[in-house]
This record gives structure tokens, C-alpha cells and sequence, in this order.
């Protein structure tokens, strides 16, 4: 049995006047006046961590960015081990936003030690799981698959929806990327059960959102639109910015699975729009991606297609997206084969040197 979902970033005061549902604009507003109430560096610490999480899901990374440094010179300044690791936390967490792997590997490294220090269980779990996703997202499923089954356990032994849906739904995308679409398919839909009977309306979003994917690749994209679009009311009415651009994203692919290129270019563009907004690097290449797919298919030159998909290549390489840079490789070679003719075209050049193109006759 799981307990109603909560949200652990929401400290002191602000946990009582804040949900897990509440949208962002309503947490910036709060964490904020928190804030510029404080009065001492813990209590300081705190709201500006909620500000920081608001504005980093509102797609604001500049102002989360002061948010989280402030948060953890703040928390620093009180001497509390607990605090710094959620700071810590929440910096790793938007530098993964960003695309910024490697920054988030080293900030969420340092929130596993000052939260084991500290011995905030849950600052340490959000950590491990952090690390976790971003693992998961480079494509190293081997270093982090075992990770995410003790995140699972964890979350089953204390009754935490929240964990059990993050690592449920990383476990469930790892095996998507693998082929496994039936075992894909069982987690990602036990996670919207788990989410949806916890009351945790973005676990919910983003597991639907996995729902939907597998049900498109096994050739059901009118139900898998469906299921989006149930996702993008919940985005929408929490202020889910990155989300909402993933879930456009994840339309769009549907859409270009169906083989409805001209809507799939049209979807792409708005995610790829949304994610600019964000400054969000990942997104952004990934709708490239998509976009430029669908463009192909709808009969751009291949000079073009060849020239966008080695820049996407070299972008996938440089932010360290494994799983999405072998994508553009497959679908390189694939217009290349595809364009290739099917064999030497015949020779009428009269002036050719006889040497080089007359056969002896018998």
C-alpha cells in the first residue's frame, strides 16, 4: 500500500500550504513571499529551494539557477548538511534540464554524501534517484538499472508513490529502448495505477506519456493520442512547462509513427518552440530530430536531411544522449540507402580511354 503523494521540497511552513498538485505559479508565489519573510538562513534555505523547483518547472532556468545557489549558500550558512543536499538536488536536476550531464552527475554525486551525512532519507533517495535518470538518459543502462531497482524498493518498503513511479517509469523506459514493449507496457501502466490512486497528478502525466509511446510503437496511435491529450490537461492545469513540451514532442513522434508527416512536422514545431522558451537543449534537439524526419519523409532534399543530421549527431554527442544519437545514425543510413541507386549507371561516354572501358572480344 502506497500513502497519498507528497512533496518533500515543500519544507516547514510551506509543506502545510503546499501540494504535490499545486501548480508552480502558486508555489512561486508562496516560496516567494517565504522567502523575503525569512528570518534566519534555514528558513531561507528552504523557501528558496521551493522557488527554485517552481521556476524550473515553469521553465525559468536562469531564475532557478539563482534560486538553487541561493538555497545552498543559505543552507551552507546554517550549517545544515540536509538542506545543502537538497540545494544540491535541485541544481543537479536542472543541469540535467539543460542538457549539463556531467555538471548534474557531480552536484547530485555531492547530494548523496551530504545527505547521507545528514541523514535525510528522503534527500538521499530524490538524490539517488536523480542520479538514476540521469544515467538512464545518457543510455547506460548498465550502471544504473540496478539503481533504480533499490530506488524500487525503497519506495515499496516505506509506502512512497512518488519513488515508486520514478523508478517504476525509469525501469519501464529502459526496457522500451531495449524492445521489451510488453514489460514496457506492464510498468508504465502500473505506475499511472500507482500514481493515479496516490493522487500525484504529474506522475500520473509523465506515465501516460510512457503509456502512450508503447502503444504507438505497437500500432495503436489513435489511443495513444488520446492518452496524451488526458496528459496535456494535467500539464496545463499544474504549469508543467517541460512536460507539456515533452508531451508535444511525444506526439509528434506518434503522429510520424502513423505516418501523418505533415501533423508530425506541424507538433514538432511547437515542441521545438516550447523547449527554446526553456532553454532546454535535450528537448530542443530531440523535436530537431523529429522535425527534420518528418521533413525528409515529406520530400526535403537529402543534401539538407544529410547536413541537419550531422549537426543533431554532433549534438547529441556533445550533451551524451547515446540511445537518441544512434536514432540519427539508423536514420542516416536508412535516407542514404534509400537514395542510393541500385547499381553503376551505364557508361555513353564515346571518349572514353579504351584501356579503361572496352572489353577483349572473342
Amino acid at each position: 500500500m502506497y500513502g497519498k503523494a507528497f512533496a518533500p521540497e515543500y519544507q516547514d511552513e510551506l509543506g502545510s500550504a503546499l501540494g504535490v498538485n499545486s501548480s508552480y505559479e502558486e508555489v512561486l508565489a508562496t516560496a516567494g513571499l517565504a522567502r523575503s519573510r525569512a528570518s534566519g538562513p534555514l528558513e531561507r534555505a528552504r523557501a528558496a529551494l521551493a522557488v527554485a523547483e517552481a521556476n524550473r518547472r515553469l521553465g525559468r532556468v536562469a531564475d532557478a539557477g539563482d534560486a538553487w545557489r541561493e538555497s545552498y549558500r543559505s543552507a551552507r550558512t546554517a550549517g545544515d548538511a540536509g538542506a545543502m543536499a537538497w540545494a544540491l538536488w535541485s541544481g543537479g536536476t536542472l543541469a540535467r534540464q539543460c542538457g549539463t550531464l556531467p555538471l548534474a552527475r557531480r552536484l547530485l554525486t555531492h547530494a548523496v554524501t551530504l545527505a547521507a551525512t545528514s541523514g535525510d532519507r528522503l534527500a538521499h533517495g530524490y538524490s539517488l534517484a536523480g542520479l538514476a535518470e540521469t544515467g538512464r538518459i545518457q543510455g547506460d543502462y548498465a550502471a544504473v538499472a540496478e539503481l533504480h531497482e533499490q530506488l524500487l524498493e525503497q519506495g515499496r518498503a516505506h509506502g512512497e508513490a512518488r519513488h515508486m513511479v520514478w523508478a517504476m517509469s525509469g525501469i519501464a523506459q529502459m526496457h522500451r529502448n531495449t524492445g521489451e514493449y510488453a514489460k514496457a507496457l506492464e510498468l508504465f501502466e502500473e505506475s499511472v495505477r500507482i500514481a493515479t490512486e496516490a493522487d500525484d497528478a504529474r506522475g500520473r502525466a509523465w506515465s501516460l506519456r510512457g503509456v502512450a509511446d508503447v502503444l504507438s510503437v505497437q500500432g495503436e496511435p489513435d489511443r495513444a493520442l488520446e492518452l496524451l491529450s488526458e496528459a496535456e490537461v494535467i500539464c496545463r492545469a499544474m504549469d508543467l512547462a517541460s512536460a507539456l513540451a515533452y508531451n508535444h514532442k511525444m506526439r509528434g513522434n506518434v503522429l510520424y509513427r502513423a505516418g501523418r508527416y505533415a501533423a508530425a512536422r506541424d507538433t514538432y514545431l511547437v515542441a521545438l518552440r516550447e523547449f527554446r522558451a526553456m532553454h532546454e537543449p535535450r528537448g530542443t534537439a530531440l523535436s530537431r530530430l523529429g522535425l527534420t524526419k518528418s521533413r525528409a519523409r515529406l520530400g526535403r532534399d537529402l543534401r539538407e536531411t544529410l547536413d541537419e543530421l550531422g549537426e543533431l549527431e554532433r549534438d547529441f554527442t556533445r550533451i551524451g544522449l547515446r540511445h537518441a544519437r544512434d536514432a540519427v545514425i539508423a536514420f542516416r543510413d536508412e535516407e542514404s540507402a534509400t537514395s542510393a541507386p541500385a547499381g553503376p549507371a551505364p557508361c555513353c561516354d564515346a571518349t572514353t580511354h579504351r584501356s579503361a572501358a572496352v572489353p577483349a572480344t572473342s
